[in-house]
């Protein structure tokens, strides 16, 4: 439980109390600052930033992958009434430059690699831009600074803005979500509810601090702890991280799916199909395989992890079932960036797979529009944790909430008797057959994924056609040693046994159509969801 109402309470608290404590580290070692170090790091950019204007309520932008120094940049802002502007790395130019223009953006932080994102015209808006790795001033506006002398900082109140985020989601235009001091301590103190960390644990981060997710239970949350926090300084391919897993060897770390399906389907498929025995232990008694290879994927997690929160996309229930059988500490949390993001969780111990659990605490769910035959109807939300709206957006605002003021989340769900909820698909995804059946594409293509020659892939309705758009793993046809006439043969061939075994395993009304291969892989979200949008009509494919 905690016992602050801003994150400027919540900075100075753990500054106070966890001074000594390695606050965080790179994967390489080659760098590591307590929590009085970083104290005095924070305060220092701070008075630097008010030297240049940007006072209280101005907008801070970080434009980086997952650094030490991002925190620096996030609490020099937070801590003291501005408001941090976090920005995903891997946002086009376009993207940036408008974020930076439509937020009104004083002071930009960026990495040397997004630097280049950064158009003339945005940074004659700027008061400032430093490098968010050494902290240096890169570039200063002097009439910004000449102006400087009304900028002040002053402790922020629990319903000030402290961040906003620009998502650019999976269907469309981004939105400026406001989320307030009060929206992420919340959630912050119901992350303890699911799952209580302390200033001995240590936190791996691996996805963008620009993404609620971590930012709210990667980086706030371990902070409010004294708990320290290992970033990476390379790409996280498998072989990298098994490498960091034993060097540092974390207690605690976040993902998304497709991290662990990775895992499951590349790594833990592979080694139980090569082997005779666990073939046989697989049909036979499933459970105790399942117990004896999740003992070595924890020792490949360094032996000490006692936390791995699963979000950001509904995980496949066949991973699911293996890592629950294996006794896998994952936690499933549910949630969106409007949400601050956490909403609901499940744990392992306790959950059904496929059920996103129950409410957070603090969280209030129920299910609107409920179809009586199905049982199913759309999340509504309410708590602490809800943003008060989109920036400059009363529009979009408007549509988000109820008559009755609840959040709409957006997503179809069903609750069960003990009151756990199971995720069906999103509204705006929903695809409505001839016959008047609702199709959720997130079932059909968790068959499909079932596939082992399946990498990833995609349901769209393509004309009253449902139509599957499939990335292949690598180098499952060798392209190099046959003809173009075998080549056409076994498209055509994987091309149907695949859409057989999907339309032996659905409804009548989830009968694939057609199946096409993708040339290129999907274009994706932070969490690493596919931007469906992109997809609505055609895509490269073969």
């Amino acid at each position: 439980m905690v016992n602050f109402e801003t994150l400027s309470q919540l900075y100075a608290s753990s500054v106070a109390a966890y001074g000594d404590n390695m606050m965080n580290m790179t994967a390489d070692r080659s760098f590591s600052r307590t929590y009085r170090e970083f104290g005095s790091v924070v305060d220092e950019l701070s008075q630097k930033l008010l030297a240049q204007g940007v006072g209280y309520g101005s907008k801070v932008a970080i434009l980086s992958a997952g650094h030490p120094n991002w925190s620096a940049a996030f609490f020099a802002s937070v801590a003291f009434g501005r408001v941090a502007v976090p920005i995903l790395p891997d946002f086009s130019a376009n993207e940036v430059n408008n974020v930076l223009s439509h937020s009104e953006t004083k002071v930009l932080f960026v990495s040397k690699r997004c630097l280049a994102k950064v158009s003339e015209e945005a940074r004659a808006g700027l008061a400032a831009i430093y490098d968010i790795e050494t902290l240096e001033l890169i570039y200063e506006n002097s009439q910004s600074v000449a102006e400087a002398g009304t900028a002040v900082v002053c402790e922020p109140s629990a319903d000030d803005l402290a961040v906003l985020i620009y998502t650019s989601g999976t269907t469309g235009t981004a939105k400026g979500v406001m989320l307030t001091h009060r929206n992420i301590v919340a959630n912050v103190d119901a992350a303890y509810d699911v799952f209580s960390i302390d200033k001995n644990a240590l936190m791996l981060s691996m996805l963008p601090l620009a993404h609620a997710y971590e930012l709210s239970l990667g980086m706030i949350y371990p902070f409010s702890a004294g708990a320290g926090v290992c970033y990476l300084t390379k790409a996280p391919v498998p072989s990298y991280l098994m490498k960091v897993f034993q060097d540092i060897r974390p207690t605690a770390m976040l993902i998304v799916p497709l991290i662990i399906e990775k895992i499951y389907n590349g790594v833990v498929m592979p080694k139980i199909r090569k082997s005779k025995v666990l073939t046989w232990m697989n049909q036979h008694c499933n459970s105790i395989m399942c117990r004896l290879v999740g003992r070595e994927v924890m020792k490949a997690f360094g032996g000490r992890m006692e936390f791995i929160g699963i979000g950001g996309a509904k995980p496949d229930v066949y991973v699911e079932r293996f890592l629950k059988k294996a006794h896998i500490p994952y936690r499933i949390g549910y949630g969106l960036t409007e949400c601050a993001p956490l909403l609901s969780f499940s744990c392992w111990e306790t959950t059904v797979p496929g059920s996103i659990g129950w409410p957070a605490k603090g969280v209030e769910l129920r299910l609107d529009n409920v179809n009586p035959e199905t049982g199913e109807g759309e999340i509504v939300a309410r708590g602490a944790n809800i943003m008060p709206g989109y920036y400059k957006d009363p529009e979009r605002t408007a549509k988000a909430f109820t008559a009755d003021g609840w959040f709409r989340t957006n997503d179809l769900a069903a609750m069960d008797a003990k009151g756990r909820f199971y995720i069906k698909g999103r509204l705006n995804n929903m695809i409505l057959s001839a016959s008047g059946e609702n199709i959720y594409p997130e079932e059909i293509e968790n068959v499909i994924k079932q596939i082992p020659e399946v990498e990833d892939a995609i349901v769209v309705n393509w004309g009253g056609k449902l139509v599957a758009l499939v990335k292949t793993v690598d180098n499952i046809i060798d392209f190099g040693h046959i003809s173009e006439a075998q080549t056409k043969e076994k498209i055509e061939e994987l091309r149907e046994t695949m859409r057989t075994y999907i339309n032996q395993r659905v409804k009548s009304s989830s009968q694939i159509g057609m199946l096409q291969f993708m040339t290129e892989p999907f274009n994706k979200t932070a969490t690493l969801k596919i931007r469906r949008f992109l997809y609505a009509e055609t895509a490269p494919a073969i």
